[in-house]
């Protein structure tokens, strides 16, 4: 792509020198540059190509209306919206090949929504004041985002800020000049996993999915990945899915930051996408290692998996609450689903001996699947652990008789 036309979302009353600086870098950068006004209170010195009248248009408003609104919060949704509706009508249209967007905590809370409304693959660079603050909620962040940190850019040009906007105008450009859009030349399986250290049953599905003629794309169940998993899951870009890693459920449930919000597990069944369940670290609630076990389960077994992520054992309560969470959801698919139950344990430090090893916390989950009401699911046990060559047989004859009874299909979508 040699002049990719890059999208620059910006308050052009309020920060028109730096998105004029932007798009002379954008244009030097080789690129194009469409200006898209999200400002309410003046037009600024920037001409805009789309004007803040229309961005308030598409979100079903008038400019004064979004000004009456009552506040600034109520003000920018509106223009978040009304932003995120036209930004997703260009890239459907080809009028826009990435996206840049520059501002504050109010521009950035605008970003995170435009940049949500683009499909996984287009590139997305945020230049904000507030980049990776706890401030932003994982559940909001599209998972192929890239953020600069606005440094020296609350107010004025000056050459610290400059340096930033510059970055961030050749990584966008840089971006959609070298992306590839994934092609899904052969169908896609949508696979969910942990490390191999904790979850191993991709080394040995892959192989056997590839002989099969399907491609493997496996998701780190770390809460982005999840994230991506589900939007991908929900454009039926899967030809099947094996979601073994539901880790993020628990995590969600557990009150954790590292979560891919309350819609896990819950994107390929509204789409009628063929799934088969595990209920792969299921046991776990992470949290980052760097600071104290979340007081609600202080005392329980706990492994620090690095510097940045540890994990603690939940309780055999809390693994009833998932179990009974887990029907509900795949109760709700609308395509068939087979749940693969590993009677020996769920993640590799359970085993006897393992530092999570709960042998009443594992028999409690099995007993309230037992008791759980599954609708259409079905469910089959195996006498194995999920990291044993049994589990992965099991997974193969239920993919294999799927296969040939045409519930998966073998053409990419």
């Amino acid at each position: 792509m040699k002049h990719p036309v890059i999208l620059i979302v910006g308050t052009v009353d309020t920060k028109s020198d730096e998105i004029d600086f932007m798009r002379e870098q954008v244009l030097a950068a080789g690129g194009r540059a469409l200006i898209m006004d999200v400002g309410v209170l003046a037009n600024g010195q920037v001409v805009a190509d789309f004007v803040n009248t229309q961005v308030a248009q598409a979100a079903g408003v008038t400019l004064q209306q979004v000004m009456d609104s009552g506040d600034e919060n109520s003000a920018m949704a509106l223009m978040a919206q009304g932003a995120s509706t036209l930004a997703a009508q260009l890239q459907r249209e080809g009028r826009m090949d990435g996206l840049l967007v520059l501002g504050g905590t109010m521009g950035t809370d605008l970003a995170l929504d435009v940049a949500s409304s683009l499909p996984l693959g287009v590139p997305k660079v945020v230049l904000s004041t507030v980049a990776f603050s706890p401030l932003l909620p994982p559940d909001r962040m599209p998972p192929d985002l890239m953020m600069v940190l606005w440094a020296g850019g609350l107010y004025g040009l000056n050459s610290l800020c400059k340096s930033a906007l510059a970055q961030a105008a050749g990584a966008v450009v840089g971006a959609c000049r070298v992306a590839r859009a994934p092609r899904f030349a052969r169908p896609v399986v949508g696979m969910t996993s942990l490390g191999t250290s904790c979850l191993k049953y991709m080394v040995q599905l892959k192989p056997e999915l590839d002989q099969r003629g399907f491609d493997l794309a496996v998701f780190h169940t770390t809460g982005m990945g999840g994230r991506a998993f589900e939007s991908l899951a929900m454009q039926g870009q899967f030809a099947c899915v094996m979601d073994f890693s539901l880790q993020e459920m628990v995590n969600q449930m557990g009150g954790s930051a590292v979560s891919a919000g309350p819609d896990r597990l819950m994107g390929a069944g509204r789409k009628g996408v063929p799934m088969i369940v595990a209920p792969g670290a299921t046991d776990l609630v992470d949290y980052p290692a760097w600071g104290q076990v979340p007081e609600r389960f202080a005392g329980r077994p706990s492994h620090d998996h690095n510097r940045l992520i540890a994990s603690v054992g939940i309780d055999a309560n809390m693994r009833r609450e998932l179990a009974r969470e887990l029907a509900s959801r795949l109760r709700q698919a609308q395509g068939p689903v087979h749940l693969v139950l590993p009677l020996q344990g769920i993640e590799e430090w359970d085993r006897p001996g393992g530092p999570l090893h709960d042998a009443e916390g594992l028999a409690a989950l099995v007993d309230e699947m037992t008791r759980c009401e599954w609708g259409a699911v079905q469910l089959s046990r195996v006498d194995a652990h999920i990291n044993d060559a049994a589990f992965v047989q099991q997974v193969l004859s239920v993919f294999d008789d799927w296969l040939s009874r045409g519930l998966v299909k073998k053409v990419a979508p």
